[in-house]
């Protein structure tokens, strides 16, 4: 079972390694892991792991006694908006034009360049709909392509500290 954990934390030098090292120590398999700037002096890692409930609050309670996280929470509890993001390249033969237009004309990718003998689509999206576009561009040949590790954010009015 995928779970999301989002850590909020302070943004110095060591950070990540830090708190990815917690879950490495347990042997978790990391499916991905995000991190980026979100405020002046703070960052939000979103590490998405293939494991249990039980496991996954053990590594929580590791991860906030780590230096610099100022909160981490289990996205698991709450319900959660998810992204992920990928961009995909294909060869530019009249039927994968077809097929491209199409998915940009549905709103399912965007048209990010085009070469003499590529195009290249941004999918963004939830990870099913990522996965299931992918199924889709692979029919007609996928030359090239790359995926963001998975984002998310509760909804509804609770946050993360700040």
């Amino acid at each position: 079972m995928h779970l999301t954990v989002v850590a909020l934390v302070e943004d110095k030098p060591g950070v990540l390694e830090r708190v990815s090292s917690q879950f490495r120590r347990r042997s978790f398999n990391i499916v991905s892991v995000s991190a980026g700037r979100t405020a002046p002096g703070m960052s939000c890692i979103t590490v998405v792991v293939d494991s249990d409930k039980r496991s996954v609050d053990r590594v929580i309670a590791s991860i906030s006694k780590v230096v610099n996280v100022l909160q981490v929470e289990d996205l698991g509890d709450r319900r959660a908006v998810a992204r992920d993001m990928a961009l995909v390249k294909v060869a530019s033969a009249p039927a994968n034009r077809t097929l491209a237009d199409r998915f940009v004309i549905e709103g399912r990718a965007r048209l990010i360049d085009s070469g003499e003998n590529t195009i290249t689509l941004e999918l963004t999206g939830g990870p099913e709909q990522i996965d299931t576009a992918i199924r889709e561009l692979e029919a007609i040949g996928i030359i090239e392509m790359v995926r963001s590790g998975g984002i998310a954010l509760g909804r509804g009015d609770e946050t993360l500290k700040r």
